[in-house]
């Protein structure tokens, strides 16, 4: 009795640490870098701070999102942070300061971004471009138009409906007094992404897709067709986290500059696999705010920008390798 005790001891003892093992490690990150943040200001682990963070974090994270359903495919999009300032841009033209127009040109803003994950998709799945091509060129194309229809400088006016979505708040909330309105779009297109990604059969093919593009279409699955959804869902999200910028920022014609690699970095942070086929949006997500954690606790530590910017290559690329490694282990 007591040796069949003791095997199932070992038996859970087995089950758990395998567990703890395949629970992502960019969870862990996140934690230390939350407590760096409190040491250095207690004021970011309060509810109010924290919510800061996550309105802060918001655009980033929801871009991470829809970069994911590209990246498991086995390809990049280098185009959303250009649809982000295009978006910005956009949006402060043809509002033209008159609130009215607000709705029916956020409509536009998202039928530009289907358009343009559209051109991608089609460019990578039928006329076989590579994605960093494709997406660079479009990234350019998106970056040149902006410029064009500006004249290089700031114009227009964003309404406050347009700019509450980024810097709006809900009033007397219990236990927190404030709830911003980014979050609260952060948390429907968070939850609507993680269902998508790991509940239906959309996101299951795309991970069939970026793992085995041959097997995927042996076993009945559209290629083509799982390729250009995931580059129309991740230009979606540029729109939204667009949106979000320009109303936490204003207007600024390069406000979505570097936020391609960044989505990338926090997917891959998040665990998922370079070459297509492995990944989790809750983690992807978690990887995007480990992100925002870590430029915070910089700026709090007061390092100087170019070394800032120096330790945060170095953190990313380290982090990136080791996530590689350990997706070759599992393999």
């Amino acid at each position: 009795m007591a040796q069949f005790t003791s095997v199932q001891e070992q038996a859970l003892r087995d089950r758990v640490m395998g567990s703890l093992r395949n629970i992502s490690p960019i969870y862990l990150v996140l934690i230390v870098l939350l407590i760096g943040i409190g040491t250095q200001n207690p004021v970011f682990l309060e509810p109010t701070g924290f919510l800061n963070l996550l309105r802060r974090a918001a655009p980033l994270m929801i871009l991470t999102a829809g970069q994911l359903f590209v990246i498991v495919t086995g390809g990049f999009d280098l185009s959303v942070g250009s649809i982000m300032s295009l978006t910005v841009i956009g949006a402060s033209l043809l509002i033209n300061n008159d609130p009215a127009n607000t709705w029916w040109v956020i409509l536009v803003l998202f039928g530009i971004g289907i358009v343009a994950g559209l051109i991608n998709g089609v460019l990578v799945s039928y006329f076989k471009v590579p994605s960093l091509i494709a997406t660079l060129g479009m990234l350019l194309a998106l970056r040149g138009a902006g410029l064009y229809w500006t004249g290089g400088a700031p114009r227009g006016y964003l309404t406050d409906n347009f700019r509450m979505f980024g810097r709006g708040w809900w009033e007397n909330v219990p236990l927190v007094e404030r709830f911003p309105f980014a979050v609260m779009v952060l948390i429907v297109v968070g939850g609507l992404v993680i269902y998508i990604f790991h509940a239906t059969n959309l996101g299951k093919q795309m991970l069939a897709v970026g793992d085995n593009p041959r097997a995927a279409r042996l076993g009945g699955i559209n290629v083509e067709k799982m390729r250009i959804v995931a580059f129309i869902l991740s230009a979606i999200t540029a729109v939204i986290a667009g949106i979000l910028l320009g109303g936490f920022g204003g207007v600024n014609p390069d406000a979505g500059d570097g936020f391609e690699l960044q989505a990338i970095s926090a997917a891959v942070l998040g665990g998922a696999v370079l070459l297509g086929g492995r990944g989790s949006m809750p983690a992807a997500i978690a990887g995007a705010l480990a992100l925002e954690a870590l430029f915070t606790l910089l700026n709090l530590l007061g390092l100087p920008k170019p070394l800032r910017d120096a330790v945060q290559g170095l953190i990313i690329i380290g982090a990136v390798a080791y996530a590689a490694y350990r997706s070759r282990r599992v393999r």
